[in-house]
C-alpha cells in the first residue's frame, strides 16, 4: 500500500545518496535488486512479508514459464 510505497521511495534515495559519493576506498560489493529484496523481506519492517510473498510469486512464475520452456513440442 502507501506506506510501503513511501518505504521504497525512502530506500531507493538513501541508496541514491550513497552512490554519488566519490571516495576512492574500497567499495562493498554490489547488491543486484534481488539481493537487497530478499533481505528486506526477511527483516521486521513492517510491511516486510508483502516483499517476501512477492519475491516467491516471482520465484513461482519464473519456474512455471522455465517448466514451459523446455517442454518438447
Amino acid at each position: 500500500g502507501a506506506f510501503m510505497h513511501r518505504l521504497a521511495i525512502a530506500l531507493l534515495s538513501a541508496g541514491c545518496l550513497a552512490c554519488g559519493k566519490t571516495d576512492t576506498a574500497a567499495k562493498p560489493p554490489v547488491r543486484t535488486q534481488r539481493e537487497k529484496d530478499s533481505a528486506l523481506a526477511g527483516s521486521q519492517i513492517p510491511g516486510a512479508g508483502g516483499v517476501g510473498a512477492a519475491l516467491r510469486a516471482s520465484d513461482t512464475v519464473s519456474a512455471h514459464i522455465r517448466a514451459t520452456d523446455t517442454v518438447a513440442p
